[in-house]
């Protein structure tokens, strides 16, 4: 699998090239303690090693094609307090790597250096163009790794040109492959699991932390892990987008809104479902949620890859504004705006929002989610409802219809906790 997504890599980097992805590092919290770490997820991609202070490089001539994985060597002292690193035979397993290739992460910079002299010409030729993995959402925020590294590597060799592999990265990632799609289900698993323990619940507490304690303990109990902040949010809450207090009373007859999702081997699931603390639904309550629900059910009928970002946000907007106007929460469908404020769904994988690039159309084996909403601060009232699907050729594969959404479903379920 590793050797094939590096291939389909190399298919797209330049020849006469070297490619250096970053594992990262835990940032500094205080004192001597540090932020858990998270590894970078396009050198996980490529080298299924979770493992800070670690490096990929990929090398590419017109004949040639190899990847070097660089290690810290293990330290007995190290092994005492945080356990053993992986030895090198380990780390090749993984990354599917013969065991010569991986290589101690003291030589890095060595190694870098003998690929641009002339020694190293009869392997990869001269050497043009290095890529450096750079992603940035604002040129306000902090360089990353990625383009520090390219920064500092500019300096040191003026004449090669820098290109960047994170688009390449993106284009791959978009369609999942079996692997990936296997994962995702495993983490929709697991979150089936846990609903089942909300609605269990969402009738027995008092306040919105005890359910995201049931929640949690649900994941726990399954080896995962929350995807993103959860939200889990009553009545009025929900009205906001992205209410992450989880610490107010549910009032008995509050329709509670869970946003939430499991995270198993840096796959996650993103779903969301709405439940009556009362064990029914009010009338008003009924309304926008079936609302909601149509379009959410309308919206899967039709998905396919081929769309573009552009045109599926439109197609929700049509739909809600429809259901909105029939239920008499707005007039017009100018006033949208009011009660709908963010898009339809997003891509997913590796990360909760997978990269992916809006302008062009969505891909066979891309998943996405759908996710329309309706909210009514006036009524107390938010409704998301969200599911995870698997675009094809001819439609899409929803993969977590298992976790149930209709209102009578919902209800009767509901009737048989009490």
């Amino acid at each position: 699998m590793l050797q094939e997504r590096r291939s389909n890599y190399f298919k797209q980097a330049k020849s006469q090239s070297i490619s250096i992805f970053y594992s990262g590092r835990a940032p500094h919290l205080s004192n001597d303690a540090y932020y858990a770490f998270t590894v970078n997820k396009n050198f996980w991609y490529l080298s299924g090693i979770d493992q800070e202070n670690s490096v990929l490089i990929l090398a590419k001539s017109e004949k040639q094609q190899d990847a070097y994985l660089f290690i810290k060597a293990i330290d007995p002292v190290e092994a005492l307090w945080v356990g053993e690193s992986l030895s090198f035979e380990k780390a090749a397993q993984i990354a599917e790597l013969p065991v010569e290739n991986v290589r101690d992460i003291a030589t890095l910079n060595s190694f870098i250096g003998t690929l641009f002299q002339p020694t190293r010409k009869a392997l990869y030729g001269t050497l043009e163009s290095v890529y450096f993995d750079i992603e940035r959402l604002s040129f306000e925020d902090d360089p990353l790794m990625g383009e520090k590294e390219a920064n500092a590597f500019k300096l040191k060799y003026p004449h090669i040109q820098v290109l960047n592999s994170h688009p390449i990265l993106t284009d791959l990632r978009g369609s999942k492959d079996n692997f990936e799609v296997e994962a995702i289900k495993n983490a929709i698993g697991v979150s089936v699991i846990a609903h089942k323990r909300l609605l269990d619940n969402v009738m027995k507490v008092k306040n919105e932390y005890e359910l995201e304690a049931e929640f949690n303990y649900a994941l726990n109990m399954n080896d995962s892990k929350p995807g993103f902040d959860s939200i889990i949010a009553s009545g009025k809450n929900a009205t906001i987008l992205h209410y992450v207090k989880n610490n107010m009373p549910v009032g008995k007859d509050d329709l509670v809104l869970f946003d939430l999702g499991a995270r198993k081997n840096y796959y996650s699931s993103d779903i969301t479902r709405c439940y009556p603390a009362s064990g029914k639904f009010s009338k008003r309550q009924r309304e926008i949620y079936q609302a909601v629900l149509n379009v959410n059910k309308e919206v899967i009928r039709v998905a396919k890859a081929g769309m573009t970002q552009f045109e599926y946000n439109e197609l929700g907007k049509d739909l809600l504004a429809k259901e909105a106007i029939k239920i008499g929460l707005i007039k017009n469908k100018s006033e949208l705006g009011k009660v709908y404020y963010h898009s339809l769904g997003h891509a997913l994988g590796l990360d909760i929002h997978d990269v992916t690039d809006p302008q062009k159309p969505f891909k066979v084996g891309q998943v996405i989610t759908v996710e329309p909403g309706l909210y009514s601060a006036e009524d107390g009232i938010g409704v998301r409802i969200e599911d995870n699907i698997l675009l094809t050729e001819n439609g899409c594969i929803n993969l977590s219809a298992d976790i149930i959404k209709e209102i009578d479903e919902i209800e009767s379920y509901l009737a048989k906790v009490k």
